[in-house]
């Protein structure tokens, strides 16, 4: 795999209009190469017989079953409101609209 020149850096930067300093630039060109070099070095030992994984240990699912349980009612949501309309929080526009 071709090593990432500084040349390639300051290209990639400009399309994204980033703008580095020429020790940014330095500093990304050894820290892609180093990522380029990784994702070949998986990529040789990715095999199809090698199944996918998101995590190294199984890991037991941690979350409780969805169960239904005692909600509030609307007057007691409504009860520590700084403002309400008797059905609904009322806040103040935050989009500059004038209401």
């Amino acid at each position: 795999m071709p090593d990432i020149t500084s040349e390639q850096v300051a290209h990639l930067a400009n399309l994204a209009r980033i703008a580095l300093t020429p020790d940014e630039i330095a500093k990304l060109t050894g820290e892609l190469s180093q990522i380029v070099d990784s994702v070949a070095k998986v990529t040789e030992v990715a095999t199809p017989d090698v199944p996918a994984t998101s995590h190294p240990v199984a890991l037991p699912n941690v979350l409780r079953p969805d169960v239904v349980g005692e909600t509030l009612t609307q007057q007691q949501a409504l009860s520590g409101a700084p403002d309400s309309d008797g059905e609904r929080f009322r806040v103040t526009a935050i989009l500059g609209e004038e209401q």
